[in-house]
């Protein structure tokens, strides 16, 4: 075993460490990583703004090229309205930087969501079941989609009552259901196992020295 002798890497480990000590209960160990993590990300976050938003979009066109680039002036006093938080007197005004802002997220995100979420959805279910050159194999799945869209639309179709043929069919799109939550399920877990497989290695390898057997 081989100690890193980088005080980054100690660093790292110390706070990878106090993160990992709430695991036994909270303590003050991990309240301090944790303010140091969302205090370190706010700064980052604000200096990383302040170079790559502020300064090429806002500052610089208004400072070397005003003529052409005075509406920007708007944009930027409204964003100075959120400030009037701190101020009662006139904290109402923070009410139009957020309309605004709420408006044209609303614009963008409404088409994005029919395109993707409602039109390419239906566009997947009208698949052809047979007459392709893609062998027994897609059609089978087509039809398994075609299924699973039916019978699940089913279960949460409520204006009668779930018995006979329609409750055949809502019990098998319970089974779809079950089917998508445990895989969503199993590959968030995956993805904090490998998290976690990240971290321990770090701390065996780069930290303690300790050799992996492969």
């Amino acid at each position: 075993m081989h100690l890193s002798l980088d005080p980054w890497i100690w660093i790292a480990a110390i706070l990878m460490i106090f993160i990992y000590s709430f695991l036994y209960k909270d303590n003050p160990f991990y309240k301090f990583a944790e303010h140091l993590v969302v205090g370190v990300s706010v700064g980052y976050g604000i200096a990383l703004f302040y170079q790559q938003q502020f300064l090429p979009i806002v500052y610089t066109p208004l400072t070397t090229d005003f003529k052409n680039n005075w509406h920007l002036i708007v944009p930027l006093v409204l964003s100075t309205f959120f400030l009037f938080r701190f101020i009662p007197k006139v904290s109402w005004m923070i009410r139009w930087p957020i309309a605004i802002t709420l408006g044209y997220g609303a614009g963008i995100a409404i088409p994005l969501i029919i395109q993707t979420s409602l039109y390419e959805q239906i566009r997947f279910t009208m698949l052809p079941l047979f007459g392709t050159d893609a062998g027994m194999w897609l059609t089978v799945v087509n039809l398994l989609i075609i299924l699973g869209v039916i019978s699940c639309l089913t279960y949460f179709y409520f204006s009668i009552k779930h018995t006979g043929v329609i409750g055949t069919v809502s019990k098998i799109g319970i089974v779809f259901l079950m089917v998508g939550f445990g895989t969503s399920f199993g590959n968030t877990v995956m993805a904090r196992v490998s998290l976690l497989i990240g971290r321990t290695s770090f701390l065996m390898t780069d930290w303690l020295g300790l050799p992996i057997i492969k």
